[in-house]
């Protein structure tokens, strides 16, 4: 049996109960406390001025940018090998496309993001070096030989592209964790606790509590049966 067989197996021992992969669920929350920081480390680099902090914390927010895209790389390549189960919010419907179609656009954007810092900083700040959470080093992507006007249009473009980025990522977010909240409490349904360890599904609104009496018309059945 090959190796990727094997892995197979085991996620499908957690995604056959409705649950995410535990390397599925690290990937989830790892990146989305990465990307948390970074909307609020971007936001304070904003307000730092001219000098060496700003650039520390330019260096710090290159760097773990770098990690998000390796990430979201290898998450995605986990998916290819490894789906996800099939819960509540797959059921056919609007919903359903609407959350498949929200999934592929955080991978748009999470790929966007740090594609574009990249770009900006190499190329305006090619004499500065890149780094892989500042452990590795990263190479500059080839832009040093090219004209300045030409590096200043890609400067621009990517940093448009960066701030469009950014919006969208703070439209999607509370839209995501919303519509994950609405599955939980309202719908009662499976969706949070796939990608939440130790987190069980409501019990739907209609399940009786336990103990409780049965209806008034299975009573009266009861005590008319014989022996009752």
């Amino acid at each position: 049996m090959s190796l990727v067989s094997q892995v197979r197996g085991w996620a499908r021992g957690h995604t056959g109960r409705d649950h995410y992969s535990p390397v599925g669920m690290t990937f989830h929350w790892v990146m989305a406390a990465l990307v948390m920081f970074q909307l609020w480390w971007g936001w304070r680099i904003g307000r730092l001025p001219v000098g060496a902090d700003k650039l520390e914390g330019y260096q710090l927010h290159s760097q773990v940018g770098l990690v998000i895209l390796v990430l979201i790389l290898l998450r995605g390549l986990w998916r290819l090998v490894i789906p996800g189960p099939v819960n509540d919010a797959d059921k056919p419907g609007w919903q359903s496309r609407a959350a498949h179609l929200t999934h592929y656009a955080f991978y748009a954007v999470l790929i966007v993001l740090p594609l574009s810092g990249w770009t900006m900083w190499s190329s305006m700040a090619a004499e500065q070096p890149l780094s892989l959470a500042g452990a590795a080093p990263w190479p500059q992507l080839p832009f040093d030989t090219l004209p300045r006007q030409t590096r200043y249009q890609l400067m621009s473009v990517a940093e448009r592209a960066h701030l469009f980025a950014v919006i969208t990522l703070l439209v999607m977010i509370p839209l995501h964790v919303g519509a994950a909240l609405k599955h939980h409490f309202w719908n009662r349904d499976d969706s949070l606790a796939g990608m939440v360890p130790f987190l069980n599904p409501l019990p739907p609104r209609s399940a009786k509590p336990h103990g409780a009496p049965p209806p008034r018309s299975d009573r009266r059945q009861a005590r008319q049966s014989p022996g009752a």
